[in-house]
């Protein structure tokens, strides 16, 4: 199986602009703090390495990629507009950061 049309330079970059975007909505924004307490509550990141996986980007980076990049070759065209959503979301976000200051 040819893999070459997948790994477009334009496409990894989309893909990795959206596992960073998801990483960041697990572990640091707002809307799942709450999840996240409770989560915490269960699993305390201190003493535990599942609590300890939702405070590391280097951690749940990995499995969240492993996740996407397994979406992106069993269905393409889904996956890449999901992660476009997303990596102009992480785009939004960084302009923001970067003009705000």
């Amino acid at each position: 199986m040819d893999f070459t049309p997948y790994f477009n330079p334009v496409y990894l970059i989309i893909l990795a602009l959206a596992i960073y975007r998801l990483c960041r909505l697990a572990i640091e924004d707002t809307l799942f703090s709450g999840l996240r307490a409770r989560f915490w509550n269960k699993f305390p990141p201190e003493s535990t390495r599942i609590g300890y996986l939702l405070t590391c980007y280097w951690c749940l980076g990995f499995w969240i990629a492993a996740v996407v990049l397994v979406l992106y070759l069993l269905v393409p065209v889904p996956t890449l507009i999901g992660c476009t959503l997303l990596a102009l979301s992480t785009m939004v976000g960084i302009l923001d950061q970067k003009l705000s200051n």
